[in-house]
């Protein structure tokens, strides 16, 4: 280690020594602004020994109805509990444990309505999908040792889900979760498209291809909003196919060039003055996707640009969902991980291409973004 590294170490070290002293506790529980950090940092460790609560919590009010039920509210615990199949004890109990967390409140004596966050869960079916679908990681890490100890090849809740089939890249219209994985991919790729359209402009861009595509939730979003764009989908064929149909009826076929194949093993479609992967790279080992990043920029012309969009690691305001979240979403998923932008930015140059930078997005915890330039 340099002098500096040695020096946040010893740093490092020093600091916890003192907030695990007892001494130290009592004496910072008794000053005015000590004691509002104390009690800060305690119930954040509360709300990390709670957590598991609050989301099973949360994926009962959307596994019961109560969202749907309680948007057209008030109504009292009796009518809740004979909707929601509940007893009225079990129903007071769910709605009370849903107040604090503003999934529901009483603004008059049981007479129970959506909370602030319930609104928003409520007007969403996109994101009460992700809630359902979390069900199976929360499987997976009933016993985080066991998983984080198996052999990644080992198939789990949440990797038989992320199968071809099941569609890793965008299902066919065959196996039981398709309609599982529509609703999915529609609310994550609508988050990440915003987040793109309110940080990239498009209007210098001409044709634009997106590898690993899906059915093309992304384009249409992208397509919608700048129409004068010529969009390009590329992922295996009876997908490519699938989301050819989608886009054209949604955008017109005269937009649209889909291309069957595999972006590891097959050439990447040329003639595109820009390239997305869109929450692609960190469903992959490095070895995977440093080939795939060098396999678009072969495809590439000088000066066109790949744009990368995904949920990404040692984001400042968005560090939990980065490493906590996905790192064990993506170990249990068998493949990938997530990397900050410094490592993405390393391996774009390593693939041959002349530049890279992050561009800033509002809301991190959807999606942050790089341009590189070959």
């Amino acid at each position: 280690m340099n002098t500096w590294d040695t020096f946040k170490v010893g740093y490092v070290t020093r600091r916890n020594r003192v907030f695990a002293s007892p001494r130290f506790q009592h004496w910072a529980a008794r000053l005015p602004v000590i004691r509002w950090i104390a009690r800060s940092r305690a119930d954040a460790a509360f709300d990390l020994l709670a957590g598991f609560a609050y989301s099973q919590v949360l994926r009962a009010y959307v596994e019961s109805g109560l969202f749907d039920l309680l948007k057209s509210g008030p109504y009292n615990v009796v009518t809740i509990a004979g909707r929601i199949g509940l007893s009225e004890q079990a129903t007071l109990t769910l709605l009370r444990a849903g107040r604090p967390l503003k999934l529901a409140e009483e603004p008059a004596r049981d007479e129970w309505m959506l909370g602030e966050q319930g609104a928003v869960f409520a007007s969403n079916p996109g994101v009460q999908a992700m809630i359902r679908h979390h069900r199976l990681l929360y499987a997976d890490l009933a016993d985080p040792l066991a998983l984080l100890r198996a052999d990644r090849r080992e198939p789990t809740d949440l990797s038989r889900f992320w199968t071809y089939a099941g569609a890793l890249h965008g299902a066919s219209e065959r196996g039981t979760g398709t309609a599982e994985y529509s609703e999915l991919m529609a609310a994550s790729q609508h988050f990440v498209a915003d987040e793109v359209l309110a940080s990239v402009p498009f209007r210098d861009v001409e044709r634009l291809l997106d590898v690993g595509g899906g059915h093309g939730a992304f384009l249409r979003h992208i397509g919608a909003a700048w129409p004068h764009l010529k969009l390009g989908l590329f992922d295996l064929p009876e997908v490519a196919e699938t989301g050819d149909r989608t886009l054209t009826d949604a955008l017109g076929g005269h937009r649209i060039s889909a291309h069957g194949g595999n972006f590891f093993n097959d050439s990447i479609p040329e003639g595109y003055d820009m390239v997305s992967l869109i929450r692609i790279l960190h469903d992959h080992d490095d070895a995977p996707a440093q080939s795939l990043l060098a396999n678009i920029h072969k495809s590439l012309a000088p000066g066109a640009r790949l744009l990368i969009a995904e949920p990404m690691a040692r984001i400042p305001g968005a560090e939990p969902m980065g490493e906590a979240f996905f790192g064990l979403y993506l170990w249990a998923m068998g493949s990938g991980r997530p990397r900050s932008p410094q490592e993405i930015i390393a391996m774009l140059r390593a693939a041959g291409f002349a530049s890279a930078r992050t561009v800033a997005t509002a809301q991190p915890v959807n999606a942050s973004v790089i341009l590189a330039r070959a």
